[in-house]
Formats: structure tokens, C-alpha cells, sequence
């Protein structure tokens, strides 16, 4: 069954035990997918202070590099950005971020409008104020 789990080679490594993605038929289920950078621990759009905790994050910066890192991880698996069929986001602050999220996935998802679910959450495992989980195909 492992040669239905795909690893991008360009995505940020994963923080546990779970590949970037897995294939099930012509479906591509992508596991949360979040801004962080492939082979750092640097978070873009994130200023943290000695002991990780965050000062200042920018909503939209984080936002267009979760849309990118998601881009790599469906190219890398044979599919493409049109080929989304359902997003589930989480945002950690919904009040603050939602109007210049909504913008930012407006814009990316301009062409390909797929369905979308958007849910406040409390935290994410790494100091993140978006992650996004989704669904395309082959």
C-alpha cells in the first residue's frame, strides 16, 4: 500500500508520522497542509519570540505560501491546482484573518472554485494561523 503515498520533494516535511498525501482511485487526499518552508523551521510571515511563542504572524503572507506548498504537493502527485475539489480550512483566528484570507483564496481560487469548509480552531501543532486540508483528483 505504500505506493499509494506521495511525498512532495518541494513541500515542507511533514511533523509526524503521515505522508503529503495518499491516492485512493482517482481521488488525492492531501493531509493539513501549512506555511512552514521545506527543509527549515521557518515559518514565513511569522515573528516568534526565544521561546516560540508568536509576536506577529501576517494572515496573508501565510496564505499564499499554505497555496503554494499545496501546489507542490499536488504537482508532485500528477494532479494540479484546477483539479481541487474540496477545501477544508483552519483559521486560529477567525475574527482577525477571515476578510484577508478569503481574499487571498479569491484570487488563487479565481478559475476553480471547489467546495469549502472554514473552521476557528484554538491552535495548530506548529505556530501557524492557517492550514488547510484538501481533496482533488487525478
Amino acid at each position: 500500500m505504500a505506493e499509494d503515498r506521495i511525498n512532495s520533494s518541494k513541500a515542507p516535511e511533514p511533523v509526524g508520522a503521515y505522508p503529503h498525501a495518499r491516492k485512493v482511485g482517482n481521488l488525492l487526499f492531501l493531509s493539513g497542509v501549512g506555511p512552514r518552508e521545506r527543509g527549515s523551521k521557518k515559518i514565513p510571515g511569522v515573528e516568534l519570540d526565544e521561546k516560540g511563542n508568536i509576536i506577529s504572524y501576517d494572515i496573508e503572507t501565510q496564505c499564499k505560501c499554505v497555496f503554494q506548498n499545496i501546489k507542490y504537493i499536488l504537482e508532485d502527485a500528477g494532479s494540479s491546482w484546477d483539479k481541487i475539489i474540496d477545501v477544508q480550512v483552519f483559521l486560529t483566528n477567525m475574527k482577525d484573518d477571515f476578510e484577508i484570507y478569503n481574499r487571498v483564496y479569491a484570487e488563487w481560487f479565481k478559475d476553480n472554485q471547489p467546495c469549502r469548509t472554514t473552521i476557528e480552531i484554538n491552535c495548530l501543532p506548529t505556530p501557524i494561523a492557517i492550514e488547510l486540508k484538501v481533496i482533488a483528483t487525478l
